[in-house]
């Protein structure tokens, strides 16, 4: 089979009840998650062969994340067993006009502390196809970006495909290095690349495209404004989901521009993927996404999600999606569809990882999206 690594942090996860607000009741729900442990779990769910690396510690709760993994079939032989802490992340899932909120509890956690050296890259990346990393892991410290490069550095030199999800987290970048000077290095290696519009901004620090005239846009979605960025003395509020949030029309040709302009800064890339999101509110978004591979702008279906259970981890399944494709055979358009469609599919499950099988993305992308029950 196919094998892929991802390399981030797993993190617990403790989440209000319901729609309700963090500690409005004396109960919280444990689960786990972390960006680069949902693709991984995905992925597996897919029928890929995937493992995470990563660092826990050992002791009760490190244990029962490595347990989480393998019951969704992630090879979890490469995790370190190192460091004092797991990272938290403690969510309150919105609704309606009320935006979901994410609060984080990672500083001194294991990976964030774990040094070059601490993995056998040569060891994990051995008869690997596919190495998969985020904009997450190098915001967690400068020890955590060395490891980033150590391992992206390796899986180069061994001829291994390497993507990156570039994801902005404001409330990470705190070790003195803006987020564009560790990532644009980053970028530098990286051959197929996935983002938001967001992402490519503050990650990268590529400005936006102008808008083209109001006749031209397509009344389907439209751009992310751009946020102002928080000054470095300020305090930095409870992160909101989403984060990405667009209006109501699609103007393609920015999306297209601002695709052909992080190509041109980066040639290394094969192809650059942007997620789309248009939020009427927390229960209701639509969906897509667009890639261009240098050929031709990719644009992929559009899904009216309006009953959102819960969209944390979307990204994680688009990325998931799109690499199951590539590595199987399908076309650049094929590729994008599918991972539209189980990414769409993810904001219906509660928790982290996106639960779904390779047939029920297929039937989804395949058209059948009217949620008949299936006997």
């Amino acid at each position: 089979m196919t094998r892929v690594v991802t390399f981030g942090e797993i993190m617990l996860r403790l989440g209000a009840p319901g729609h309700e607000r963090l500690l409005q009741s004396p109960q919280l729900e444990a689960t786990f998650g972390g960006g680069e442990a949902n693709v991984a779990v995905s992925l597996a769910k897919l029928g890929i062969d995937s493992a995470l690396v990563t660092a826990l510690p050992g002791g009760a709760i490190g244990d029962a994340a490595i347990a989480e993994l393998r019951r969704h079939g992630v090879n979890t032989s490469q995790i370190a067993r190192s460091g004092e802490r797991v990272g938290i992340y403690f969510v309150e899932t919105g609704s309606d006009e009320r935006p979901s909120v994410v609060v984080y509890d990672r500083a001194h956690s294991a990976i964030s502390e774990a040094e070059r050296g601490s993995f056998d890259w040569d060891a994990i990346l051995e008869g690997v196809d596919w190495f998969h990393v985020s904009g997450i892991t190098p915001a967690l410290s400068g020890r955590a970006a060395d490891l980033c490069f150590e391992a992206v550095s390796s899986a180069k030199r061994r001829g291994v495909t390497v993507s990156c999800d570039y994801n902005f987290r404001a409330k990470l970048w705190r070790y003195g290095k803006p987020a564009p000077e560790v990532m644009r290095e980053l970028v530098g290696l990286v051959d197929v690349g996935i983002a938001n519009e967001e992402d490519c901004q503050r990650s990268l620090g590529i400005a936006p495209p102008a808008p083209t005239p109001a006749e031209a846009p397509i009344p389907t979605e439209a751009p992310i404004p751009t946020e102002a960025p928080i000054p470095a003395e300020a305090p930095i509020p409870a992160e909101a989901v989403p984060s990405e949030e667009i209006p109501d029309t699609l103007d393609l040709d920015r999306y297209g521009r601002l695709c052909a302009t992080v190509l041109e800064e980066f040639p290394n890339l094969r192809c650059q993927a942007i997620t789309l999101r248009t939020s009427h509110s927390a229960s209701h978004n639509e969906w897509s996404a667009c890639l261009c591979n240098r050929r031709e702008f990719l644009v992929g279906p559009r899904y009216d999600v309006a009953h959102i259970v819960d969209r944390v981890g979307t990204g994680d399944s688009f990325a998931a999606g799109l690499i199951h494709s590539l590595l199987t055979g399908a076309s650049d358009q094929q590729a994008l569809d599918f991972a539209v469609a189980a990414s769409a599919l993810k904001h219906t499950i509660p928790g982290d990882f996106n639960l779904v099988g390779l047939e029920e993305v297929q039937r989804l992308a395949a058209g059948d999206a009217g949620g008949r029950i299936q006997r």
